[in-house]
């Protein structure tokens, strides 16, 4: 099971909001390529990144300080997923022509599958799915909007389509430090042949580790990995320590 230390950008600098409330940002570094080099030194072998204005937006927004990440991790073989703004085939290649390992189509997903479903299949093994729920409903646009769409209808729609992984965040949760929604999580990857990575809420080990029973066993099913954010810039988590507790974990 993998650790993803997020870095949220907004405005180029990185941040952390609370429950995806663009005026509750808190800024925990104006370098993301810094915050980046602090994750990789750590031992981190993944980065999750979000453009949170570009999701909004619906275009990349701080594709610099994305590009400044890159130049990062690339250097220590680290690999990368983005997300945030990412809503044409033409965003896809291009990030994936950039060197981002894994795009993430969140609002895109809802409003056209089509895109996920050609993106899965021109560019295998490197389109995931983002489903942000609230109260159990998809949300898009950041956030901003609500569907009526439930989080497991939206993951069938993708069961054959080639997708690497699905992120499934808790937005009530996300920023709030009182832990992940693992019931929903599971469920969520007992309900498909998906790989889930847990997103939300994630405040300490134990919450990393309460994903444990669940990880996947090699086959297209259960928990892959869980990202946290601010509880690594808190200092709840130490990301080394983590990081060498799920390695030992197997």
């Amino acid at each position: 099971m993998i650790l993803f230390p997020a870095i949220d950008l907004k405005d180029g600098a990185c941040v952390r909001l609370l429950r995806g409330d663009m005026d509750a940002a808190t800024v925990f570094n104006d370098s993301p390529a810094d915050q980046a080099r602090a994750f990789v030194e750590a031992g981190a072998d993944w980065l999750h990144i979000v453009d949170l204005n570009g999701a909004f937006d619906g275009q990349s927004v701080n594709g610099d300080a994305v590009r400044g990440i890159l130049d990062v991790t690339h250097a220590a073989g680290v690999q990368v997923q983005l997300g945030g703004g990412i809503r044409t085939a033409d965003h896809v290649a291009g990030w994936l022509a950039d060197g981002v390992d894994r795009v993430i189509l969140g609002t895109a997903a809802v409003k056209d599958p089509d895109l996920v479903i050609g993106s899965c299949a021109i560019h295998p093994g490197r389109v995931a799915v983002g489903i942000d729920a609230r109260g159990g409903r998809v949300a898009v646009e950041g956030w901003a909007e609500t569907s009526d769409l439930a989080a497991d209808e939206l993951a069938r729609r993708f069961e054959d389509a080639g997708v690497a992984t699905l992120i499934y965040t808790d937005i009530d949760r996300d920023g709030a430090m009182e832990g992940p929604n693992v019931d929903a999580t599971v469920a969520l990857a007992k309900a498909v042949d998906i790989p889930v990575i847990a997103s939300g809420g994630v405040s300490s080990l134990a919450d990393v580790e309460a994903f444990l029973p669940y990880a996947g066993d090699g086959s297209d099913r259960g928990i892959a990995g869980v990202i946290s954010g601010r509880a690594i810039y808190d200092g709840r988590i130490d990301l080394a320590d983590a990081l060498r507790r799920l390695r030992e974990a197997g």
